[in-house]
């Protein structure tokens, strides 16, 4: 009995030390714009995000990359199918260590944070660069935005013959091959 009541207290404790805050996909946002036929710009959204922000400074993203939203159904077919590849690669995973930056983060005051983020995509890994906005809300919640977008090439994460695929199924001349991305994420306090 007095195992089994050390076990729970720890699973509990442990689950509240993982996770200072809490990714709201209700109030978060990850957008990006494609462009065809080379001046015609096309913005989307994926529906569902989580992650989450340890209070030992690591911060995880995960994009359900079949939630994309396009504005129309069989592109968001197309787009899970042939480019990202969802039955083989269902999310976008990004990891930071912002350990450095919590006194930033636990401050009251908002702030820039630059950091480099590990972004996993279609069995790649990159390391890239990114600043964002973080604002603080008076009940301990977070709001963590791009300050620049991040731009994902194509080529970084084998995403070209998918590219291809799209743009011979849509008959285009032309479908972007760099993806600019902004992100607006919502962190409730644990």
């Amino acid at each position: 009995m007095i195992k089994k009541l050390l076990l729970t207290s720890l699973c509990v404790a442990s689950t509240s030390a993982l996770a200072d805050w809490q990714l709201n996909n209700e109030l978060s946002r990850v957008s990006f714009v494609t462009i065809k036929n080379e001046s015609v710009g096309e913005p989307n959204h994926f529906q569902r995000v989580s992650g989450n922000l340890t209070d030992d400074g690591q911060f995880t993203l995960s994009i359900d990359l079949a939630s994309v939203e396009t504005g129309i159904p069989i592109r968001n077919e197309r787009l899970g199918e042939f480019l990202f590849e969802t039955g083989t690669y269902p999310e976008l995973r990004l990891s930071a260590d912002l350990s450095e930056h919590l006194d930033t983060i636990n401050s009251s005051n908002d702030s820039l944070v630059e950091t480099s983020a590990t972004l996993s995509l279609h069995g790649q890994d990159k390391v890239m660069p990114v600043t964002v906005l973080v604002s603080h809300k008076s009940n301990g919640d977070l709001l963590v935005s791009s300050w620049d977008p991040v731009i994902v090439h194509q080529q970084d994460f084998a995403l070209t013959a998918g590219i291809d695929k799209l743009q011979e199924l849509a008959g285009l001349p032309s479908i972007t091959r760099a993806v600019p991305v902004n992100f607006v994420l919502s962190l409730n306090k644990q």
